[in-house]
């Protein structure tokens, strides 16, 4: 009988050890993953958006593609997997709208607009638009596709200035680098790339920038591999959490 009795609970040790194996956490969420598309000048507002959808949403991975928004666009047409666009201008959502790769209308959630940076201390003593196209001051901006160089384009022909750039970037964050590493002596980046690059930068407006306000779309992508999650997100970057992350870098709410 003793012999039987430790049998059987060998058995028993055995069957629940088997159990414990195998891994699986019962009710634990379904993990998923939520590929949202930004142009670059979104990071630090959308990185801080990105932390506060995975807290409301259990097992949900927010991965984000900070980019050019023209090739972010082409990346989309070209039949890349994501589940939400967010571009800094109306010019390259059309691209994909164009295309029918956009579910829905795209709405318009944020404006920004230019701003000079220089280095800290500003060696150059820049002051104005039409300082940029002094002899010896070198300056890099957005290549004209790019939604930040369609801008500068703009306010250069509304102040009546040619800028001669050393370098044409692919995203607003390059030209950024480019000033705060101490190569250019100043660049045309967002009013919003200045206020969040702690002290890397210093910035100088000026009144032409008004003249080329960028609107930002967002929009969920047609076949959204995450659709509901791609409608949610959209509703977090234009409610109540959504403004005060994108005014705190300095975007303006339409």
């Amino acid at each position: 009988m003793v012999k039987l009795t430790v049998a059987v609970a060998a058995v028993l040790v055995t069957v629940a050890g088997c159990g414990s194996s195998s891994g699986a956490t019962p009710g634990a969420p379904e993990q998923r993953t939520l590929t949202v598309l930004a142009a670059a000048s979104l990071t630090e507002s959308f990185g801080a958006l990105e932390k506060t959808f995975e807290a409301e949403h259990a097992g949900v991975d927010v991965k984000i593609s900070f980019q050019g928004s023209s090739a972010l666009a082409q990346q989309i047409v070209n039949g890349a997997q994501a589940d939400v666009f967010a571009s800094a201008d109306e010019v390259n959502m059309k691209k994909v709208t164009d295309a029918g790769l956009a579910a829905g209308t795209p709405e318009i959630f944020a404006t920004n607009q230019l701003t000079i940076a220089m280095p800290p201390g500003n060696p150059k003593k820049i002051t104005s638009l039409a300082d940029l196209a002094k002899d010896g001051v070198i300056v890099v901006v957005c290549a004209p596709q790019v939604p930040c160089g369609s801008a500068a384009q703009k306010v250069e022909q509304a102040a009546g200035v040619t800028v001669r750039p050393k370098s044409e970037e692919q995203d607003v964050k390059a030209v950024l680098t480019k000033v705060s590493a101490g190569e250019a002596d100043a660049g045309l980046v967002y009013l919003t790339d200045v206020n969040s690059a702690g002290g890397k930068v210093t910035g100088v407006d000026f009144p032409e920038a008004a003249k080329a306000i960028n609107k930002y779309p967002i929009a969920v992508v047609k076949d959204a591999p995450q659709a509901e999650l791609a409608k949610a997100f959209v509703e977090l970057v234009r409610g109540e959490a959504g403004r005060a992350e994108l005014t705190k870098v300095g975007f303006r709410i339409p």
